[in-house]
């Protein structure tokens, strides 16, 4: 079968769709990733068909990776000024993907891929959508945080029933963003239609929710077409999954190091998170991984101790499970392989689906959690500190290492997606 993925946003969106590619390549199928022109370079290697859908992204505009990390507006000015007003250029590649070399079997969709739902309508091919973290469901039994609003968390906990106002708060604030796309769907003589933010984004043929029942589990209010999966998990650039020598012997020349990072990202908009990560290195006396991207500023300007390593990439399944403590932005992938790791970690949100998955990993018992603002040597070292004194993390956090090690989210998306198809065929 020839089954075209879509979506848009980071390597964290990407990277999902790689593993689901290559194991769907390994059975016979063609897959395909419609997605911003920059990934390229990163997906044909694997031998997997690449198609580019506009709006395209630059990973090297800082001005737009920090409009869309605010965390107040930061949701709101990505889908507004970038992703809505360029809707009718992504159905138009989009369309033109699905219908090249014959058709495509199965169209599988992001919630970012906002193009994909109307592509589907009007062609009649199957559709299957997916999420990568429970936010996305925006459930009135399991409310998210909402990043421009966090005290809303806070009294939902006080206040029982609260939690169901969260949903219908946040479609009240947003109900006039998608008018590009009513829009759009009017001019190629469809109804309205549903809300394309809440709801129109699943499908009802299937919904693949690509993340670990530790994280969230099915609530009332979900679709019925949900199916859990765990984790799809690729971390590899471009197929490279090997760390640099230098990196490799600092890992190998003592004890666990504290590892830093800000995803694929955040990583563009660092701020003086390095800076600040280094001096907290130094005042517990810790060694200390820096996981910098390809942003020289990022560099600290600080004199470094020879306890500290500098290192632009590493996989993270290579890293991850040789550090003392992760500390990350929250990033749903990160996140992913922190947990996968089996290490505590002190996670710093940005936005969009960060503070949620900070939240829960905190539930877990498996992480601290500080806000951007706060994360200064002092107060981050001491969280760390208690990361590091504290047993009932590093236990817990090998307790449900074991529950994602027992899950195959690649295997069970893959199954479900040929399920899905066939059933259509």
């Amino acid at each position: 079968m020839r089954i075209v993925f879509s979506t848009f946003g980071t390597f964290g969106d990407i990277n999902p769709l790689i593993a689901l590619s290559l194991e769907l390549k390994r059975r016979g199928h063609t897959p395909v990733i419609a997605a911003p022109g920059m990934f390229r370079e990163k997906i044909e290697p694997l031998g997997i068909d690449f198609a580019a859908v506009r709006p395209d992204q630059d990973p090297n505009d800082k001005r737009m990776v920090e409009m869309i990390w605010d965390i107040k507006k930061g949701t709101e000015r990505g889908l507004r000024e970038f992703l809505f007003p360029a809707i009718r250029d992504s159905y138009k590649d989009l369309l033109a993907t699905v219908e090249a070399h014959g058709g495509a079997d199965l169209l599988v969709t992001g919630e970012l891929a906002y193009a994909g739902p109307i592509v589907a309508e009007k062609t009649g091919i199957p559709w299957a959508s997916y999420v990568l973290a429970p936010l996305s469901f925006f459930s009135g039994y399991d409310p998210p945080v909402l990043p421009p609003y966090p005290t809303l968390s806070k009294v939902q906990s006080l206040v029982p029933g609260v939690g169901h106002l969260v949903p219908r708060f946040a479609r009240l604030v947003t109900r006039h963003w998608p008018a590009p796309i009513y829009a759009l769907r009017k001019d190629l003589g469809l109804p309205r239609g549903k809300d394309p933010i809440f709801d129109a984004k699943h499908s009802e043929l299937l919904v693949l929710a690509l993340f670990s029942r530790v994280l969230g589990d099915p609530q009332p209010d979900w679709p019925a077409s949900t199916r859990i999966t765990g984790f799809a998990f690729y971390d590899g650039d471009a197929g490279n999954v090997g760390l640099a020598p230098d990196l490799e012997e600092f890992l190998a020349s003592g004890p666990p190091p504290l590892v830093f990072t800000l995803g694929s990202a955040a990583v563009m908009a660092a701020g003086d998170f390095y800076e600040v990560s280094a001096a907290t290195a130094d005042l517990l006396g810790q060694r200390a991984v820096l996981l910098t991207g390809s942003d020289p500023q990022n560099r600290p300007k600080r004199a470094l101790s020879k306890n500290i390593c500098i290192a632009r990439y590493a996989p993270y399944s290579r890293i991850f499970p040789r550090a003392s403590v992760i500390i990350h932005q929250g990033g749903v992938g990160t996140t992913a392989q922190g947990l996968k790791a089996g290490r505590p970690m002190l996670v710093m949100p940005y936005s969009h689906d960060q503070p949620d998955n900070a939240r829960r990993v905190r539930h877990l018992g498996v992480a601290k959690v500080i806000q951007r603002k706060e994360y200064r040597p002092e107060a981050a070292a001491q969280k760390i500190q208690k990361l590091l004194e504290d047993a009932a993390y590093t236990e817990r956090a090998a307790e449900v290492a074991r529950v994602i090690a027992e899950e195959d989210g690649v295997r069970t998306a893959c199954d479900a997606l040929e399920r899905a198809a066939r059933t259509k065929l």
